[in-house]
């Protein structure tokens, strides 16, 4: 009880040292502090409404040219595997709730899905996107993967040491695609198999000018053997089919960052 009646007499010495200081200060001086307070609260208010509007629901499909990406978008738009699909020389691109998601009742946000283009000389074109970009789904392709293994490998790290997905940590997903095929490779090999081509990648790239590189960041902890754990953005690996329809970890993926 003592402890309280000390507090509350130090509450009141407060409040009163508090309403002197106040009469002290010239009403017009007071009443701008005020005006300050009060229009600085409000354009916080703002920012934080707007920033909450105008969060990306934009996904982006990228890897090697032949890893199923654009088999994967129109999986994922309307269902079809649409056979005969020809390599993308420009992106695919078009906002639309999921497939999966059309006979769900209420109103479901629409996500923008760009299919980047996998061609070396196109990869710019992902440089575009990258800025209002809120997910990455980075394919490879399960069943041809050793071949392709370095080069695979060599994209993901310019994906991963960029700017934009740096600064935004915007997730990626590592989608092992074709893995409906018997000979395909798990996607815990594809992990291990590019942790290592990656690693290769930092040493070999750190003995090299900075200025000799286009990528922005490194990344890994220094003094230890890369993993995607240690990245600073978030790296998940799943498994998918084009052919089959087997989407569900790219559709989970996407509704992680994108709330319907």
């Amino acid at each position: 009880m003592e402890n309280l009646e000390d507090l509350k007499i130090l509450a009141e010495q407060w409040s009163h040292q508090g309403i002197e200081y106040l009469q002290k200060i010239p009403p017009s001086q007071l009443y701008a502090a005020i005006g300050v307070l009060f229009f600085t609260t409000i354009l916080l208010f703002l920012s934080i409404r707007l920033v909450t509007r105008t969060k990306s629901n934009t996904v982006l499909l990228s890897g090697l040219t032949g890893s199923g990406k654009t088999v994967l978008f129109y999986q994922l738009r309307d269902g079809s595997s649409h056979q005969g699909t020809v390599t993308s020389m420009e992106p695919n691109e078009g906002t639309f709730v999921l497939h999966s998601e059309n006979t769900k009742k209420g109103k479901i946000k629409p996500v923008h899905l760009v299919d980047v283009p996998g061609h070396s000389r196109l990869r710019p074109k992902l440089e575009e996107f990258l800025p209002q970009a809120a997910a990455i789904v980075f394919v490879v392709d399960a069943l041809e993967f050793l071949p392709n293994c370095r080069a695979a490998s060599e994209y993901l790290y310019d994906i991963l040491t960029n700017a934009n997905v740096v600064k935004n940590k915007i997730p990626v997903l590592l989608c092992c695609n074709k893995t409906d095929k018997l000979t395909a490779h798990t996607k815990e090999f594809i992990r291990k198999q590019m942790e290592k081509e990656i690693e290769k990648l930092r040493a070999s790239r750190s003995a090299v000018s900075t200025a000799d590189i286009a990528n922005d960041f490194t990344i890994g902890i220094e003094g230890q053997v890369f993993s995607f754990s240690h990245c600073c953005n978030k790296v998940t690996v799943a498994e998918s089919s084009g052919l089959t329809g087997e989407t569900a970890e790219i559709q989970d993926f996407i509704r992680e960052y994108i709330k319907p």
